[in-house]
């Protein structure tokens, strides 16, 4: 695939009628930006390498900032780090207006608040993105817009972004599909004496050599439920649960496999397939039209009719450019934050996170997670190999 920078927008790269008509149902004349996967979207796909692990420097952090007016898109405005004007000068950056002179917080939300006063009467509530503005971003912006209200805008982004696009398509695959890789070469390298710390180095390895950005790595071994990277030393016969997030140019492919040093007896095959059941299950609910919660219904229903009801644990959320975005399908999952989807239904292009995992009190911590793409056929699932028991072949 060639690098999603060599494709370089010249209008708005996003649907431009979509976030206008989203910022009338909230109510908002000005968007201001600050969150770095916001600004990446809004950009189309453009994320300045600096920055890309680390956010502090000097006494302050990196703030990227997209001011946008509802109707109003050749008013854009971009404004980043000095060290952009690299990037600028390569033109990858589309905005009519772009100004790199930044190195801090208030020396980035100045020309914000510099551009939003020249949009005069037009800009009197501004949405915003409070979980991503720091306090003295917010204070500067509140002081030097004199009368503007600021409402959150998290709402309106997010929905802007439920519904991705081919080429987003495109790379949720081939993270999905790069991380599952990673894993299949992690299982085959594993041995006795290895530590869970020796086994998130190799899949952190992996994971590069795929051009994946290594997230985190959750890592049960043995018969314990602890999914910490540790000391723990593996031994002859252990179940292996890797749960991986690798970032594929802004993307996450986040899905769980596993692995045993061994091979597996039938009672481990029989509780693997119990959760790659209630996982078909839950598959079976996605398709267009339906409502998100079918998909939550469909799983629980499974997980009560199971004789290991007490141990298992199921959810499923959306995800993209951010782990648990939209469709918003549970209130009751690991992440709290209301079903608005529940009760919507589900789109074309969604992406979707299933996740089965059974706490067994003697064989360990057992969990498939796979990634659905909405399709007009029903869905899609990258990255869907694996999903039985990978053996390692350094066992004798």
């Amino acid at each position: 695939m060639d690098n999603a920078f060599d494709t370089i927008a010249t209008a708005a790269p996003f649907d431009t009628a979509k976030l206008d008509r989203l910022m009338d149902e909230a109510g908002l004349d000005i968007l201001i930006a600050t969150s770095r996967h916001n600004v990446q979207y809004l950009l189309g796909g453009y994320r300045f390498f600096f920055f890309d692990v680390m956010e502090a420097i000097g006494t302050s952090r990196y703030l990227p900032v997209f001011v946008y007016q509802k109707g109003h898109p050749e008013n854009s405005i971009y404004i980043g780090n000095r060290m952009e004007k690299f990037e600028h000068d390569l033109g990858r950056i589309w905005t009519p207006l772009v100004k790199t002179g930044s190195w801090g917080t208030i020396d980035a939300i100045g020309p914000a608040i510099d551009h939003v006063k020249k949009l005069g009467r037009a800009a009197k509530r501004v949405g915003i993105e409070a979980g991503f503005l720091p306090a003295d971003a917010r204070d500067h912006l509140l002081a030097g817009l004199d009368g503007v209200e600021l409402r959150e805008a998290h709402f309106t982004l997010e929905r802007l972004r439920a519904i991705k696009s081919p080429a987003e398509l495109d790379l949720i695959r081939e993270a999905s599909e790069r991380v599952v890789d990673a894993m299949m070469a992690t299982f085959k390298n594993c041995a006795p004496g290895m530590t869970k710390h020796d086994v998130v180095a190799r899949l952190r390895r992996e994971e590069q050599e795929c051009d994946l950005v290594f997230e985190y790595c959750l890592i049960a071994a043995g018969k314990s439920h602890n999914r910490a990277p540790s000391n723990q030393r593996l031994t002859e016969g252990d179940v292996i649960s890797i749960d991986s997030g690798g970032n594929y140019r802004g993307y996450i492919g986040d899905l769980s496999r596993m692995g045993i040093l061994g091979e597996p007896d039938s009672e481990l095959r029989e509780l693997l397939q119990e959760i790659e059941d209630i996982q078909q299950v839950a598959r079976r609910a996605i398709q267009p039209g339906a409502l998100g919660g079918d998909i939550i219904a469909a799983g629980e229903a499974a997980v009560k009719s199971s004789p290991h009801r007490a141990v298992l644990d199921f959810t499923a959320h959306g995800i993209g450019l951010v782990s648990h975005e939209a469709p918003r399908l549970t209130a009751t999952g690991p992440v709290p934050y209301a079903p608005y989807d529940a009760d919507q239904p589900l789109e074309r292009g969604m992406v979707i996170s299933i996740e089965t995992a059974l706490l067994h009190p003697a064989r360990g911590y057992i969990k498939l997670e796979d990634t659905l793409i909405v399709t007009e056929a029903g869905w899609d699932a990258p990255g869907d190999h694996g999903r039985g028991w990978n053996t390692s072949r350094l066992m004798a």
